[in-house]
């Protein structure tokens, strides 16, 4: 088993990695392996709501998107990290899932996933329910802990120093590897995964 955690921090070794870190460590411990992917410092593109993907199944701008997408069927969750800014997540993140949810949904489905936050002080609450939403609109179990996935300090040292939010990082980690374990399990005993009808869409203005 194998999950895959985005840093959506331009910092590479910030505050956001500390909380990833932090879930990798115990999902090594469980038994789980994980990947911390770093977006890097520079902008990533929007989507330009070319369509282009629907026929692609990939994203024409080639970079980390398309990366991620590639590898999809060999990673069993995902944990999409940032830190707060302005009460929602970075710039970079929400571009990156933007095409990489629209571009590859369906790759995505059935798949647990969730939601890390870093913070000074607030804000937190508010970019933790903007990344769930993806997860909600594409029918992705969403992983919970004790409270909101989320870490404080305006540096790594003072994120360490947050017991709680560290605590709160390694109870994920354990309701994710449970979850993943509880979706193999199903698997081996013939539990029928869900088939979904075709997508309908209803306008409101006609």
């Amino acid at each position: 088993m194998k999950v895959l955690l985005v840093n959506g921090s331009p910092h590479e070794k910030g505050c956001t990695y500390t909380a990833l870190r932090e879930v990798a460590g115990e999902l090594e411990r469980l038994g789980v392996e994980s990947e911390i992917l770093w977006l890097g410092a520079a902008p990533v593109a929007d989507c330009k709501d070319c369509g282009a993907c629907r026929k692609l199944k990939k994203c024409v701008i080639d970079d980390k998107v398309n990366e991620v997408l590639e590898r999809a069927d060999s990673i069993d969750g995902f944990v999409f990290g940032s830190p707060v800014y302005y009460a929602t997540a970075s710039g970079q993140l929400l571009s990156f899932m933007d095409r990489l949810f629209f571009a590859g949904s369906k790759k995505l489905r059935k798949k647990p996933a969730a939601a890390v936050v870093s913070c000074r002080r607030g804000g937190a609450s508010a970019a933790f329910d903007t990344i769930n939403k993806y997860f909600m609109m594409s029918s992705m179990p969403v992983v919970t802990s004790q409270y909101w996935n989320q870490v404080h300090g305006f540096k790594p040292e003072e994120v360490l120093q947050d017991t709680e939010g560290l605590q709160t990082m390694r109870t994920l980690a354990k309701n994710m590897a449970w979850l993943l374990q509880c979706i193999d399990a199903g698997r081996k005993a013939g539990v029928e995964e869900p088939q979904y009808e075709r997508t309908v869409l209803t306008n409101f203005i006609r």
